[in-house]
């Protein structure tokens, strides 16, 4: 069986190949996909031969080529192992830790299947990278009423705006330099829309929450925007730390800023989460795409919308050259594998 993949052959290179075809375990399932979204972030560290890529990479392990990536897809189940109960041939499915790749095999938990009825195969190919920002949320325990403010708004900024906007926080309000991004989040929720580097940006968000904000995600890893959270935040507020913290040149007032109004600052990766049960705060990775499901289904938040541009595989080449070099490359693009078929 033929199968294509999108994979970084050396440092800055994208190519798409044909690799072999990988025969399902009992326990996996084979998934035609149909698209795969680019986790900017993840994906630009990766090609640009980042060491610290991985919070299971060591500090000082080689960078080594080739390397592959996408773990954000959607599906249609072609085969499956003799073990499989939940999922069938035929269904559509969402695929998490999947890879940019026309054929996926992958182990049965990590697909959830929906109607394509109420869910496009666009909004499910998110579904996946949506569960950073929404346990990133749950861990702030947020309260109706209870301001935030979202600190980068790139594709999880974008979508916590979203889910911040579906748990009833009021005001929302959302923080990036570039314009265009402040305008998506007004669109997708944001009660106001500020530039981290406008002077007194901490005293506007504190007269705009009426003394400070109570629950923050903070998206940019980046030490200056920690500090920005901390200067915002109201006595007993929490910070959820989503962004992926690779620079390790932290300076924080802890002191003052954190000891003194007991501020909690929680770690938000996505492995930091229950592997098989769910409880308050802290939701499996499968719990949380079935609520990202109904969420969609019922028009509470929208994920296609987020999408700015789709591309064939055949095309990586010059979409991840743009990833690398472009400022302003688009927060949210996937590869359309059907389009792929079509065009044989």
């Amino acid at each position: 069986m033929t199968n294509k993949q999108i994979v970084f052959t050396k440092l800055n290179t994208a190519e798409l190949l044909d690799v072999d075809y990988q025969k399902p375990s009992a326990d996996e399932i084979v998934v035609k996909t149909a698209f795969s979204t680019i986790s900017c972030g993840t994906e630009k560290a990766n090609i640009t031969g980042d060491a610290n890529v991985s919070i299971f990479s060591g500090e000082n392990e080689p960078v080594v080529f080739p390397r592959a990536t996408g773990y954000s897809s959607s599906g249609t189940v072609i085969a499956k192992g003799s073990n499989v109960v939940s999922i069938n041939v035929g269904d559509n499915v969402v695929m998490s830790w999947s890879m940019h790749k026309s054929i996926n095999v992958i182990s049965e938990d990590n697909a959830v299947k929906f109607d394509e009825e109420n869910i496009s195969m666009q909004d499910a190919a998110l579904c996946h990278i949506a569960t950073f920002p929404l346990a990133a949320l749950r861990k702030t325990r947020l309260e109706i009423g209870e301001s935030m403010v979202v600190m980068g708004l790139g594709v999880l900024g974008l979508m916590a705006v979203q889910f911040a906007k579906a748990a009833g926080a009021v005001p929302i309000i959302a923080a990036d330099p570039v314009a265009e991004r402040r305008e998506k989040a007004l669109k997708f929720g944001a009660d106001y829309a500020l530039d981290p580097f406008e002077k007194d940006f901490a005293q506007k968000v504190k007269d705009l929450t009426c003394g400070g904000v109570n629950a923050a995600i903070e998206v940019t890893g980046s030490g200056a925007g920690l500090n920005q959270c901390l200067d915002c935040m109201a006595r007993f507020g929490r910070i959820a730390l989503l962004g992926c913290t690779r620079d390790k040149n932290f300076t924080v007032d802890y002191y003052r800023k954190v000891h003194g109004p007991g501020i909690q600052i929680i770690g938000a990766h996505t492995n930091a989460r229950p592997k098989n049960e769910s409880y308050p705060g802290y939701f499996t990775q499968r719990d949380d795409i079935k609520a990202i499901l109904k969420l969609c289904a019922m028009n509470r938040i929208s994920l296609k919308d987020m999408v700015d541009e789709v591309y064939l595989p055949e095309n990586c080449g010059e979409v991840y050259n743009r990833l690398i070099n472009d400022k302003n490359f688009p927060v949210v693009v996937q590869f359309d594998w059907r389009e792929a078929e079509r065009e044989k």
